[in-house]
């Protein structure tokens, strides 16, 4: 992947978490992205740099969610 891809993917990231926020009422906690100090918006930061902040978010985000309990849905063909 591209660095300026790896950018890109990192912002759709930082929107994910404001809207899962949103949904939840809650904040989601992201202790070692913040830790990081890289944003989609740090171009002069490398690749590496952001590969690591992607992970961090992604981490952060699914954590908060299995957090949450779900109710099962039955599988169905339609």
């Amino acid at each position: 992947m591209k660095k300026q891809e790896l950018i890109h993917l990192h912002g759709l990231l930082a929107e994910v978490h404001t809207q899962v926020e949103s949904w939840e009422d809650e904040e989601v906690s992201l202790e070692a992205y913040n830790e990081l100090g890289v944003r989609p918006t740090s171009i002069h930061k490398s690749k590496t740099d952001h590969k690591a902040a992607v992970f961090k978010l992604v981490k952060g985000i699914t954590s908060s969610m299995d957090e949450v309990e779900q109710d099962r849905v039955a599988a169905a063909a339609d």
